[in-house]
């Protein structure tokens, strides 16, 4: 003891050249940029796109659900949570959501003090932290709303004050605005998967969306059809390369993750061996496959099958969207290679799992995960076309969807739906289940359309999947605040109903 207390500091002190501080970071060009790749590395954590967050938006809507045998896994799938606290179920996604705004935060707090040789490269370097900014603060709103807005890099002991879900909405747009004065039509090749001007107003259109400003919704939109964006995308003649490794970054591609399985370890850390993949398919696919955490409700299989194409064939979106037990009948698919006894009302999401090319699953699927299709902009726009009240002029944007997997044009089969507002956007629903099933945008469209506010509409849901007589309404429109947030921060007050 009594030589250590002789040493001096600074020898006890010394620095780690490859965890530099912010004392000596934030001072180039170079710092910049690796300091905006460290938001992206966020969408790789398991809690968020990697793997958690597909269970908050895909399982918990009527798309899906979990037979899960660790119980309370499935039970926040089922709208039965007990410990608020549960790791997998809320925490963890919490926690790296928070962990994603800091690095943006820091970005944004560091970057406009360093001195670049190009003004458009700072502005872009700013401009995408605050497009991810918003995108993270989008979701965090779509599941627990009442959040926090943090936008200066926080310390330890802070104490964030808790905002209302239209505090939170307004902050979105704000950073959507001015992410979108900065950030260019397309990237260069080096730097696809960097946020467009097209997967902005993407976002700034969802969240006018949700918050029915319709007007602002469709100026946002207009981008893509009479703006700069218009004619830069189309959809691929073929539906599945929107969910292989095979065709990514594609024309219908408006905002993807870039995903890799460069990296095969168990390292989730921060490390630059880190874990790059989804493991999406792993919890999703079929038994014996992988952990079937994962399952689709039946329901849309036989949604799948109510209209053929021009052709007198199954809808083909059908074969790439799901497994179930007639898909070997149906279109001759053998799935992973293999035969398979499966109860007849079984199914599993099919979309970025790997059959078309390997026998199993890992935690390494290098699938990029598109958050944003174009064939989704059409049926945004349709339904934005439609609550200004222009039905008719809405019709082509959906056959744009329909046509290009062959099904016959809309007011064929769909006349009664073309005779106001409500008929079409009833029908609408049923278009984007058929097109975006298993994308994860479902939970943000039952809680759009006004499907969860009210008890009747609710057991509408519950026929489609069960789970739903477990919802309460009010309540359950929204995940709980993580408790220990809760009872360390006097500032937030826990969510309505628990």
């Amino acid at each position: 003891m009594v030589m250590v207390s002789a040493c001096k500091k600074d020898l006890l002190n010394i620095e780690n050249p490859n965890t530099p501080t912010t004392d000596v970071f934030w001072k180039t060009e170079e710092d910049a940029r690796r300091g905006v790749n460290s938001i992206y590395a966020m969408f790789y954590k398991p809690a968020l796109w990697s793997r958690w967050i597909y269970f908050r938006l895909d399982l918990t809507s009527d798309e899906g659900f979990s037979k899960s045998p660790w119980v309370e896994l499935a039970d926040w799938t089922r709208f039965q949570y007990v410990n608020y606290n549960f790791g997998e179920g809320n925490v963890f996604t919490w926690k790296d959501t928070y962990k994603a705004i800091f690095r943006c935060n820091q970005v944004l707090d560091n970057v406009p003090d360093i001195e670049f040789e190009n003004q458009e490269d700072k502005d872009r370097i700013l401009g995408q932290a605050k497009f991810l900014r918003a995108l993270h603060y989008y979701y965090a709103a779509l599941l627990w709303e009442n959040v926090p807005l943090v936008l200066k890099s926080s310390q330890p002991d802070d104490l964030p004050l808790q905002n209302t879900l239209a505090e939170v909405w307004a902050q979105i747009e704000t950073d959507l605005k001015e992410a979108l004065d900065v950030l260019p039509v397309e990237w260069d090749a080096a730097d696809v998967g960097r946020p467009t001007k097209g997967a902005v107003n993407a976002y700034l259109a969802r969240t006018y969306m949700q918050q029915h400003k319709w007007a602002e919704a469709k100026v946002a939109l207009d981008y893509f059809f009479t703006g700069e964006g218009g004619g830069k995308y189309s959809l691929v003649a073929n539906y599945q390369d929107n969910f292989t490794h095979t065709n990514e970054n594609n024309s219908e591609s408006v905002f993807e993750i870039q995903f890799s399985d460069v990296n095969k370890t168990p390292e989730d850390g921060d490390g630059p061996s880190q874990i790059m993949s989804s493991q999406r398919a792993q919890f999703f696919a079929p038994r014996s496959i992988g952990w079937s955490d994962g399952q689709a409700r039946y329901w849309m299989v036989d949604e799948f099958k109510k209209e053929q194409t021009v052709a007198g064939h199954l809808d083909p979106r059908l074969r790439y969207t799901l497994f179930y037990p007639a898909l070997e009948a149906d279109f001759g698919d053998k799935i992973y290679g293999r035969s398979w006894t499966w109860d007849a009302n079984e199914a599993w999401f099919r979309k970025y799992a790997r059959d078309y090319f390997r026998n199993n699953e890992d935690y390494y699927a290098q699938n990029n995960y598109r958050l944003v299709r174009y064939a989704d902009i059409l049926l945004l726009y349709a339904e934005v076309l439609n609550e200004l009240g222009n039905t008719a002029e809405a019709v082509p944007y959906v056959d744009q969807v329909r046509n290009r997997v062959g099904m016959p044009a809309f007011a064929v089969h769909h006349a009664d739906a073309l005779q106001g507002v409500d008929a079409f956007r009833e029908r609408l629903k049923v278009e984007r289940e058929l097109e975006l099933c298993g994308e994860s945008v479902r939970w943000a469209d039952l809680k759009r359309w006004g499907d969860l506010e009210t008890p009747e509409k609710v057991s509408v849901v519950a026929e489609r999947d069960p789970d739903f007589n477990n919802f309460v309404v009010g309540k359950h429109i929204r995940l709980p605040l993580p408790q220990i947030e809760v009872l360390n921060n006097p500032n937030l007050k826990q969510n309505a109903g628990y």
